[in-house]
C-alpha cells in the first residue's frame, strides 16, 4: 500500500528535512519514527519538497509504500483501522517538534514529490516594535525598519510567470533554475505582521528567501521597485540581494490534482526533471 503522510514540524533544531550523517533532520528522525512504529528495519519516505535548515512546515506531505500485512500486525491489539493507530503511534513516538497529522491510503497514481502541482510558502516579518511577539520570534523574522507594502508588491509583479530564476537561486551543475511563479505578494496582518505568500510549480535552492530578501531591500526604500525585474533579468546572483534568515520561512500547503491527473501529473513532472536535469 502506498501512504499519504501529512505533517507539521518546527524547523529550528532540525538540519533541513534531509537525512544527513551526524545530523538532526526532519527525514531522519520521521523514517526512524516509522521504523520503530512498523516494527522494520528501514523505512524510506518521499518528500514533496525538501526544507532548509531552520525552515518550518504546516503542510508537509510525504509518502511511504509499505506492505499491507505489515501495517496490519504494526496495529497490534489496537480497535483502530491499522493507518489510525500508525498515526497514533507515531506521535508516541516523535518529538514534540515534529507531528503527524495523518496517515491516509493514497490514491492510485500519487506521487508525493511528482504529483504536486503547486507548493505554498508563507514567509513572516514583524517591521514595528509593536508588531514583534516574543512568543513567534522562532518563526517571525524581526526587521528593523519600516516596509512599504504596496512597493513591495510592485516590485514582485514583474517576477509572476514561468521565469528563469537564475538569479535567486544557488546553482547547482546541471539543474534548471527555470520554474512557474504562480503568486508573489505582501498583506499586512491586523496585528502588523507582514505576511510574504510565494506559490510556485517548485522551487531550487534559496529561491525563496533570496525573492524575500530581494523585496524587503524595495520595501524599506534601499531599491526602487523596477530593481527586483531588472535583478530576474540579470539571470547571475546579484551581490545586493540577501538570502534572508530562513526561520521566517513556512511551508503552508502543496497543492494535488485529482483522479487520473494525479499519475499524469507525475509523468509530467518525472519527463520534465529528467529533460531539464539530465
Amino acid at each position: 500500500m502506498r501512504t499519504r503522510i501529512d505533517l507539521a514540524y518546527d524547523g529550528t533544531d532540525f538540519s533541513g528535512w534531509a537525512k544527513q550523517p551526524q545530523r538532526r533532520t526532519v527525514q531522519g528522525t520521521l523514517e526512524a519514527a516509522l521504523a520503530t512504529a512498523l516494527r522494520v528495519e528501514e523505512a524510506r519516505v518521499t518528500v514533496a519538497g525538501r526544507t532548509d535548515a531552520g525552515v518550518h512546515a504546516r503542510g508537509q506531505v510525504a509518502h511511504l509504500d509499505v506492505d499491507d500485512d505489515v501495517l496490519a500486525a504494526s496495529a497490534g491489539r489496537s480497535t483502530d483501522p491499522p493507518l489510525v493507530a500508525l498515526c497514533r503511534r507515531l506521535n508516541g513516538i516523535l518529538p514534540p517538534d515534529l507531528v503527524v497529522h495523518g496517515v491516509s491510503e493514497a490514491p492510485d497514481g500519487f506521487d508525493a514529490r511528482f504529483s504536486a502541482i503547486w507548493r505554498r510558502y508563507a514567509y513572516r516579518v514583524a517591521d514595528a516594535p509593536a508588531a514583534v511577539d516574543p512568543l513567534t520570534r522562532r518563526h517571525v523574522l524581526t526587521w528593523p525598519r519600516p516596509l512599504d507594502v504596496e512597493a513591495m508588491n510592485a516590485a514582485a509583479a514583474p517576477l509572476v510567470g514561468l521565469q528563469d530564476f537564475a538569479a535567486f537561486c544557488k546553482r547547482r551543475e546541471g539543474a534548471t533554475t527555470v520554474r512557474t511563479l504562480l503568486d508573489l505578494g505582501f498583506d499586512r496582518g491586523p496585528d502588523g505582521v507582514v505576511t510574504a505568500r510565494v506559490v510556485a510549480d517548485a522551487f531550487c535552492h534559496n529561491m525563496v528567501r533570496a525573492l524575500i530578501g530581494c523585496l524587503l531591500a524595495v520595501g524599506e526604500g534601499r531599491q526602487p521597485p523596477t530593481w527586483a525585474g531588472e535583478v530576474l533579468r540579470g539571470r547571475r546572483r546579484d551581490v545586493g540581494v540577501t538570502v534572508v534568515h530562513a526561520h521566517g520561512l513556512t511551508l503552508e500547503e502543496v497543492g494535488y490534482p485529482t483522479g487520473a491527473e494525479l499519475a499524469a501529473q507525475a509523468d509530467r513532472a518525472r519527463a520534465k526533471r529528467e529533460s531539464l536535469d539530465g
